[in-house]
């Protein structure tokens, strides 16, 4: 799948340059990060929305038909949300969000408090070894 490409060059910017309910969940996603973990960095990197504190903590990247949200320690919060699908480098893993995909604030909280909390006590994940 491709990403949403923008002009963007702010986290601010990469969102309004969305439209329709991806915009509405990437803002709702972003909104819940900020509001669960105010330490974490904020970046716009490789056109998406990466979040960081010792290290890549988790991506909103919205796409033509998806938003993905996507976790560096994912593997280790299945027992969150076991939606969530494994691939890529680290542990990742992505819950694929489409206009229909329900998903609780409480599980979205649970989820952002695990993630860094983890990269807190296990460190950078893109820095482990393997």
């Amino acid at each position: 799948m491709n990403m949403i490409l923008t002009s963007a060059t702010t986290p601010d910017e990469y969102i309004a340059c969305l439209a329709g309910w991806q915009k509405s969940f990437a803002e709702a996603l972003r909104d819940t990060v900020h509001a669960t973990a105010p330490e974490l960095q904020e970046r716009l990197k490789l056109g998406h929305l990466v979040y960081i504190n010792n290290g890549p903590v988790l991506i909103i990247r919205a796409e033509p038909t998806r938003v993905l949200f996507a976790f560096f320690r994912g593997k280790r919060l299945w027992h969150i949300e076991p939606r969530l699908k494994p691939g890529g480098k680290y542990e990742l893993a992505t819950l694929e969000l489409r206009p229909d995909t329900p998903l609780l604030r409480e599980t979205v909280v649970q989820l952002v408090e695990e993630a860094a909390r983890l990269n807190l006590a296990v460190g950078d994940p893109t820095k482990a070894s393997r």
